[in-house]
């Protein structure tokens, strides 16, 4: 519990923000969402070798302010589905520092890189549903939050696909499968519950003599199934390759479909695979509501918004999304993740799953 209490200003309580809207999420300011702990996190995700390199995994100092910094109840937001009523926020204007200079020099380079230790990467993820079908098949876009505003991803869900098939494209203007910007691609089961992300290599099925061109598994995303219809915040589990000793990820290459990190999972067969799961929200009954800290980068509650951890530390967030606005939402990556495995787990989340609701 002592996760999501906050420190007490002497100048008396703010209130929390309370929205009431189930699609809202939560916060927007900006500390950079990092784990007090001293050990080094790059250990969680190692999965064979020798330990990390010490050069490689020293961290940058935080910028001036962040471990002073006290936090308010209003970076204690709203989760995801309710019960009774809430009481309207009064929505307050924040400016919300911009995220660490990052350079992106080699576009395709940048976006499969994991995030530089001890750095959250904060993006933003914009959904455009102007136009004649964008009402059912929206184009997402991911930029990063600073001033500059940077491109990185745009995705967009394909049209007569048997289940939920989303291409992420390195152009905002072309999200082709054929095209030479095509990146990678998130994948559903016919239930809309289980994910699989690859990137732009090729199927199995044409792979070279030597299997180097075969598609990599980036990530899968599980949904715990909901079938009897109780409301409360979803529950994920988020499967990545594991990382070697130079802090690069282990290529998973599946054959077939019965080697994939799903399967892996499934079958607990963790060799060079790494288990992560969402934080459960805490209920918080003077709000009526389930509560995440957010740092203040989410400002609306919804239960699309989720924080992804490790069950060994719990206090070092991988990645965070909610939602801004209504068609805006915030998108923090931290090591080991890279922008392509964060933004195709955050499409995920815009899936309509109707056994996880």
């Amino acid at each position: 519990m002592s996760v999501f209490q906050v420190k007490k200003e002497k100048k008396g309580k703010k209130k929390a923000a309370t929205s009431s809207d189930e699609e809202d999420d939560s916060d927007s300011s900006t500390k950079p969402i990092r784990s007090e702990k001293k050990k080094n996190p790059a250990s969680l995700f190692q999965t064979g070798g020798d330990p990390p390199k010490e050069k490689k995994s020293k961290k940058k100092a935080p910028p001036k302010g962040d471990e002073s910094e006290e936090e308010t109840p209003e970076t204690l937001q709203k989760n995801s589905n309710k019960k009774g009523k809430a009481k309207k926020s009064k929505k307050q204007k924040e400016e919300r520092p911009p995220s660490p200079v990052i350079e992106v020099e080699n576009l395709e380079e940048f976006v499969l890189q994991p995030a530089p230790q001890g750095v959250t990467v904060k993006c933003r993820v914009t959904r455009d549903k102007k136009g004649m079908d964008r009402g059912l098949y929206p184009t997402y876009y991911l930029h990063l939050d600073n001033d500059k505003k940077v491109f990185l991803l745009a995705g967009r869900k394909r049209k007569k696909s048997k289940t939920s098939n989303y291409l992420i494209s390195i152009d905002p203007t072309d999200l082709s499968r054929g095209g030479e910007n095509f990146i990678g691609k998130l994948r559903s089961n016919l239930m809309g519950t289980r994910f699989t992300v690859f990137d732009n290599g090729a199927n199995p099925d044409r792979a070279n003599a030597d299997w180097s061109n075969v598609r990599q598994e980036l990530s899968a995303v599980v949904y715990e199934t909901n079938v009897l219809g109780f409301k409360g915040p979803r529950k994920m589990t988020v499967i990545i390759p594991g990382m070697n000793a130079d802090c690069e990820r282990v290529p998973i290459r599946p054959r077939n479909d019965n080697d994939g990190l799903l399967m892996r999972w499934q079958n607990r067969n963790m060799d060079n695979v790494i288990e992560l799961h969402n934080k459960a929200p805490v209920w918080n009954d003077e709000t009526q509501s389930y509560v995440l800290n957010f740092h203040g980068r989410v400002t609306h509650a919804s239960v699309k918004n989720f924080q992804i951890v490790h069950s060994s530390d719990p206090d070092y967030i991988v990645m965070q999304f909610g939602r801004v606005a209504d068609d805006a939402f915030t998108m923090d990556y931290n090591y080991p993740l890279c922008a392509v495995q964060a933004f195709a787990i955050a499409l995920s989340s815009f899936d309509g799953k109707l056994a996880c609701e």
